[in-house]
């Protein structure tokens, strides 16, 4: 599948476009084209950034448009996540994954590019420059969160060998010009043996997203995405960041705020303000339902990203019912080991100061 020198390992046959059918169309970049492409990374040209460094737009010469992730200082951990995203995006092809259009290793300069997504992350509406606009109708978010769920289904149940993600949030759902999502960001993905349930891994990902067990264990399984991917419904349906400070002292996250409100039966304060009332109220309740049974505390009793999507998709009034009457919302869930969740808490923390 591919060769590698020192730690990075490049997708095979990588220079062009193999022939046969349904090959990958990416290709190796030279430095100076992406230099040219993004007006040599000008601070205009950026789109974003993050722990790993920069991302640019660019306008290559027969004028297509692309996104430009440029890795901020070289490095053995940062030359591994390069290697890890070049090589699960050489893998995967999804209508709903972002597409790897190629890459450029010279020097100590490692760039990722990829095709340009004009509304740029689900973050963006949700929380940052594009959250005033309001662009996020009802139908888009239900759209968005069916074609990341299907995504996210492509990775752990289509891919050979199965693929965990690490770091399902909202600025890693990418949308373009049709506010289609694309699944982004693959740099702690893990590929999974077949044989394999889960992998114990350093903690790496995004605080408010991750579940318990990997924060606490490092055990990464298909079913942390399942529980990030709960977190995102939330998030999508109400607006609201997955942990939110409410005072100098005191955090609450998204499932605490969400569940109270399931609890007491009220649904309609849970949907996002900037939708001015304007959503199926049906489809809102199921919604946040499908999000709570993702987001247990035990890994073993969330559903697979298959049994999401067929429950996101349904529109059965005994599936709707049969989740109403889930265990989670008759009874408080299990308390955990407080020593446990004291030492959660620190890893936790680290991970938000590291990431």
């Amino acid at each position: 599948m591919s060769f590698c020198t020192n730690l990075i390992c490049y997708p095979k046959n990588s220079k062009r476009k193999a022939k046969g059918k349904k090959q990958q169309s990416w290709r190796i970049y030279s430095l100076k084209e992406l230099q040219s492409a993004t007006n040599n990374f000008n601070y205009d040209n950026k789109l974003g950034e993050g722990g790993f460094g920069s991302v640019y737009w660019g306008q290559l010469w027969d004028g297509s448009q692309i996104a430009v992730k440029r890795l901020k200082v070289w490095s053995d951990k940062a030359e591994m996540e390069f290697s890890v995203e070049v090589e699960i995006l050489g893998r995967v092809r999804h209508k709903n994954l972002l597409q790897l259009r190629g890459y450029c290793a010279e020097g100590q300069e490692r760039l990722i590019v990829y095709d340009y997504m004009p509304n740029l992350s689900l973050f963006s509406h949700l929380h940052g420059q594009h959250s005033s606009e309001c662009l996020l109708d009802w139908e888009r978010r239900m759209n968005i969160a069916m074609g990341s769920a299907e995504g996210i289904v492509y990775l752990h149940h289509h891919s050979t060998p199965h693929i965990i993600h690490r770091d399902v949030k909202s600025s890693n759902v990418l949308l373009d010009s049709d506010f289609n999502a694309h699944v982004a960001d693959f740099g702690f993905a893990k590929l999974i043996p077949e044989e394999q349930t889960h992998v114990t891994t350093r903690v790496k990902g995004t605080l408010g997203y991750l579940a318990p067990e990997y924060a606490m264990l490092g055990q990464a399984s298909e079913s942390c995405d399942v529980y990030s991917f709960g977190i995102l419904l939330l998030e999508l349906v109400g607006g609201k960041k997955p942990v939110e400070k409410l005072d100098s002292t005191t955090k609450r996250t998204i499932v605490d705020w969400a569940l109270q409100l399931v609890l007491d039966g009220k649904f309609d304060e849970i949907a996002d303000s900037k939708l001015c009332g304007k959503y199926v109220k049906e489809e809102l309740k199921k919604v946040v339902l499908v999000a709570l049974v993702c987001t247990q505390n035990q890994p073993k009793k969330r559903p697979s990203m298959l049994e999401v999507v067929e429950l996101l998709k349904g529109d059965s009034k005994e599936k709707l019912l049969s989740l109403e009457n889930h265990e989670i919302f008759m009874e408080t869930q299990d308390i955990e080991d407080p020593n446990l969740i004291s030492e959660a808490k620190e890893i936790l923390e680290s991970v938000e100061r590291e990431v």
